[in-house]
């Protein structure tokens, strides 16, 4: 069982800067897609930014500049800097994997959702 568990949401003020987690744990082999999605009511899910494992990276219109995703794959870990935060970015933040695990073959987890607020 893959397990992704995100932290680091809150509030903050309008260019204000925010870090977010996400720890993969479980019986993992790979993970050669890590991204953040975010949603807001009534609205679809979208996607922020993915990282692969190539090292290619990419990045909503809306967030770039302001957002960095990286990733540590010893800690199997993801993490979204942002930065110049707008209260459009007011949110619950996702993280998303692609996984292929010891005994089984590529599946997509999401995680439990972090809130994010930026108020103006």
């Amino acid at each position: 069982q893959v397990r992704l568990v995100e932290s680091g949401g809150g509030l903050v003020q309008s260019g204000g800067s925010l870090r977010l987690s996400c720890a993969a744990s479980g019986r993992i082999f790979s993970m050669p897609a890590m991204r953040w999605y975010r949603q807001t009511p009534g609205k679809e899910r979208e996607l922020v930014a993915g990282t692969y494992s190539g090292g290619s990276a990419n990045y909503a219109d809306s967030v770039k500049g302001r957002f960095t995703i990286s990733r540590d794959n010893a800690k199997k870990t993801v993490y979204l800097q942002m930065n110049s935060l707008k209260p459009e970015d007011t949110a619950v933040y996702y993280c998303n994997a692609a996984v292929v695990g010891e005994t089984t073959p590529l599946n997509e987890y999401w995680g439990q959702g972090t809130g994010v607020t930026v108020s103006s």
